[in-house]
């Protein structure tokens, strides 16, 4: 990878401490392609990205200023344009403010560096920019903002992976990335912390998610958008956030409808932190670095960083809190997150909502970000479900175990399914944390919810070694990366995976547009209705086709043995 430029005034980017374990093979949907996949154009120094440049390409006025892009064949692109300002110093543990507006015309021809993180080369905490595709300045296009995953500590909108470039220009939308705060300065929560200015003291990431949002509304008009058509799509937990930021009352009158795509939907313990084992962290943190919670705002964040990875490193039942066990989202605070997903009301807004076929796949197969030894006997399968099922509850009897790989045997044997031990555990895995939230909150969404939900299956398959339709699948067909050269041999690039590519991308335009669900490569996609063939399944040589929900006899398991939230 290709390291960005440091200013060495940042804590932030004074010190690249070695890896904690933690960081490199925690469960995030995008550990592995940040290693695997080379990094994007450097990133300048805020300096030099905050000069006046000269107006060779595409020029355009945001609220704090003009900007100058360039163009990407029939594209415009416009790269590291500030949202806020940096979240560093004083700002550190705030909420988002504007961005300061300047003089002459900035540079938006490269990226900004991710927020700060282990994983990605280059990051830093002044980090929060957006990056924007469209096809000209001029219209009123349909906005598609797109939130990257990560299981909130790692990834960024610049990754190669999101280049916005392909539906921008099929589906003729402006299309935006953005980087938002990770890890411990994104999603925890301390009244310590409370912003003088707004009250809030938690989910700093969250907030700048909605921040961006606004600057997107006060900024679409500028680069040929609807301000009142802005689409959030999501993979992970950026489909976990979309989510969360329908449900807000602040943010109604800003989004139109969601695509929220193999969301990791929180809940304590396994997907986020209780406010009080987040408060303890806090502390503990404090205490290490030898300095009070609120002093946290002038200590080395390289230091706190590695503070935060250091107490959620290893097995869930050994350390400190007994929350956050498989990652740590969101936080109940009262404002920003007033309860976890599964204890409010489903959106208002119109729910474009997507699985794999096999989420589990991208953790059990090669290149896991996860790395297990991959289980060959009864007793190694035993010890890896036992390990799965201790995310989300405390303690796990020999009895649940076996109870569990019973039902799931007894799924695959009605369904025609494999029962190898590696295939068992990759559905368990992927169905606890991934599918069978996903399903069950869309089933619950067509009993309780007023607006139209619709469900899609993605199930176009990896190629050998790699398995199933793994979480994260998804990103590399919406955006056309599929194409890569460090991608196509695991996604494939022949005209099936273009065909099924282009559908994606038309599905989710004419969503965006406002209506149903349609693709010439697709057949008409009726509301999800449980029970009934409304299931749009894409992937394989059939292309897409409506199904009834597949694999559902696994999904019995979770809510019969009470693991997880009732949905």
């Amino acid at each position: 990878m290709t390291h960005a430029d440091k200013d060495d005034s940042s804590p932030s980017r004074g010190h690249t401490p070695r890896p904690s374990r933690r960081a490199v093979v925690a469960g995030s949907a995008l550990a592995v392609a940040a290693a695997a996949v080379p990094a994007v154009a450097s990133a300048a120094t805020p300096a030099a990205r905050g000069a006046s440049a000269g107006a060779a390409g595409p020029v355009t006025r945001t609220t704090a200023g003009l900007i100058t892009g360039e163009k990407a064949g029939r594209t415009l692109v416009f790269r590291g344009v500030p949202y806020a300002q940096p979240p560093t110093g004083e700002l550190r543990f705030s909420s988002p403010r504007p961005p300061r507006p300047w003089h002459g015309v900035r540079d938006a021809t490269r990226f900004a560096p991710p927020s700060y993180q282990t994983v990605m080369p280059g990051s830093s905490e002044d980090s929060l920019y957006a990056n924007v595709w469209t096809p000209g300045l001029s219209g009123s296009r349909p906005v598609l903002v797109y939130i990257h995953g990560g299981g909130w500590f790692v990834g960024a909108g610049s990754h190669p992976l999101y280049d916005g470039l392909r539906p921008a220009e099929r589906g003729d939308m402006v299309v935006i990335t953005f980087n938002y705060r990770l890890g411990a300065f994104g999603w925890g929560l301390h009244e310590g912390l409370a912003d003088p200015a707004t009250g809030s003291f938690a989910n700093w990431g969250l907030q700048d998610q909605a921040a961006l949002l606004r600057w997107v509304r006060a900024n679409a008009a500028a680069f040929g958008g609807d301000p009142d058509n802005i689409t959030v799509c999501g993979t992970s937990a950026g489909g976990s956030s979309a989510w969360q930021l329908s449900l807000l009352p602040e943010m109604r009158s800003v989004i139109r409808r969601i695509v929220p795509i193999s969301a990791a939907h929180a809940w304590a313990p396994a997907v986020g932190l209780t406010a009080a084992d987040a408060t303890e962290t806090y502390e503990r943190i404090a205490h290490r670095l030898g300095t009070t919670v609120p002093g946290l705002r002038g200590a080395d964040a390289a230091a706190i960083k590695d503070a935060w990875e250091a107490l959620f490193s290893g097995p869930p039942d050994s350390r400190p809190s007994a929350s956050g066990r498989e990652y740590q989202g969101p936080v109940v605070d009262g404002r920003w997150m007033p309860a976890f997903d599964h204890e409010r009301p489903s959106p208002k807004v119109p729910v474009f909502s997507v699985h794999t076929r096999t989420e589990g796949s991208f953790f059990t197969g090669p290149g896991s970000p996860t790395p297990t030894p991959t289980p060959t006997d009864e007793a190694q399968l035993r010890a890896a479900v036992r390990a799965c099922l201790l995310k989300g509850t405390p303690e796990v009897s020999d009895a649940l175990t076996e109870r569990c790989l019973a039902d799931y045997r007894a799924a695959a044997a009605a369904d025609g399914l494999a029962d190898d031990p590696l295939t068992l555990l990759t559905e368990i895995w992927g169905d606890s944390l991934f599918r069978r939230p996903v399903v069950r909150f869309a089933e619950r969404h067509a009993r309780i919810g007023t607006s139209p939900l619709y469900v899609m299956d993605f199930a176009h398959p990896v190629r050998p070694p790699h398995f199933g339709t793994p979480h994260e699948a998804t990103s590399r067909f919406l955006f056309g990366t599929h194409r890569l050269p460090e991608e196509a041999p695991v996604y494939g690039d022949g005209p099936l995976e273009r065909r099924i590519s282009d559908t994606f991308i038309d599905l989710v335009a004419s969503f965006a547009r406002g209506e149903t669900p349609t693709a010439p490569g697709a057949p008409a996609w009726p509301v999800f209705a449980p029970g009934r063939p409304s299931t749009l399944v894409l992937g394989g040589p059939d292309v897409a086709r409506i199904t009834d929900l597949p694999k559902l006899r696994q999904l019995r398991f979770w809510d019969e043995a009470g693991w997880g939230p009732r949905i």
